[in-house]
């Protein structure tokens, strides 16, 4: 095999809590993750010169070691044992500063390709111990569907799938900073934290639409950005079961009883916004487009 396409979804948080803060300055999570219809292409090429190489359609992505998927090429390749020339083309769909993984994802994305176009052979539990040292976010998108997501982002627990929910997705000018947005959750005080264990009792039980208006994240709190709070406003007037951010920012998203309703109030906030697209909920993750 000389080429692999792939896609790779998105993610939001049904819940995102923050539950201590380690030794080592890191924090811990409660987290419920869910896979979205929104997704990033990867082309992998083999190519004759030894190295890593990477382009992207978005020009404000780095296209060197600093970008996730470059540093998922570099673990693989040397778990592997592999020399081989890689090259990497990422096509962008997925917002950046949202809080919905795209760089993630990209770096999970480069792992199963590589898997796929190498012939490595490698387990999921192998790929897994590679994500998770390229980012604490990348080994759930491995596998996708919907997960509860605890340590650092790390420690992942399947949950029973939901069905496709519809969903819109919106994203205002502003980026949020996750260094920044933990510092601010820091400074919190007597924070109202979501309910985890509540939502992932009702998803256990296939009670999803009991589970969605208890969802919550406690970034909203540390965040407080205007633009979140409009879009979320909008999404509940036109009929949104819950409107929520995701991650620590700055993208909303709300999960609508049907198609109509989430394609009517994507509509309406294209008036507001520059970013806001329909989707639903996936029960996977990566997927092979093509490969020759």
């Amino acid at each position: 095999m000389r080429e692999i396409q792939v896609r790779t979804p998105a993610k939001v948080n049904l819940t995102l809590d923050v539950v201590g803060k380690r030794d080592d300055g890191y924090h811990s999570i409660e987290s419920v993750f869910q896979a979205v219809g929104i997704y990033d292409a990867l082309t992998l090429t083999r190519v004759d010169t030894p190295g890593i190489t990477l382009s992207s359609t978005n020009k404000y992505l780095p296209c060197n070691q600093k970008n996730i998927a470059y540093q998922a090429a570099q673990l693989f390749l040397k778990h592997a044992h592999r020399w081989d020339g890689i090259h990497i083309h990422i096509e962008k769909h997925i917002p950046s500063q949202a809080g919905l993984g795209g760089g993630s994802s990209d770096g999970a994305a480069v792992i199963a390709a590589l898997n796929w176009l190498l012939g490595c052979r490698m387990s999921l539990q192998e790929q897994c111990e590679i994500a998770a040292q390229v980012g604490a976010d990348v080994p759930f998108f491995l596998t996708g569907g919907t997960m509860h997501v605890s340590g650092m982002g790390e420690i992942l627990e399947p949950l029973p799938p939901m069905p496709a929910l519809p969903m819109v997705i919106a994203k205002g000018k502003a980026g949020v900073s996750t260094p920044e947005a933990y510092r601010r959750i820091d400074q919190l005080t007597d924070p109202v934290h979501p309910d985890t264990a509540r939502v992932i009792d009702f998803l256990r039980n296939g009670r999803y639409w009991d589970a969605i208006p208890e969802c919550g994240n406690l970034f909203e709190a540390a965040t407080n950005l205007e633009e979140v709070t409009q879009i979320k406003q909008i999404m509940m007037d036109m009929g949104a079961q819950c409107a929520l951010m995701t991650g620590s920012g700055s993208a909303v998203f709300g999960i609508f009883d049907t198609g109509l309703m989430a394609q009517k109030c994507c509509n309406a906030l294209h008036a507001v916004v520059l970013y806001a697209v329909t989707c639903k909920t996936l029960k996977h993750s990566i997927r092979i487009v093509s490969r020759s």
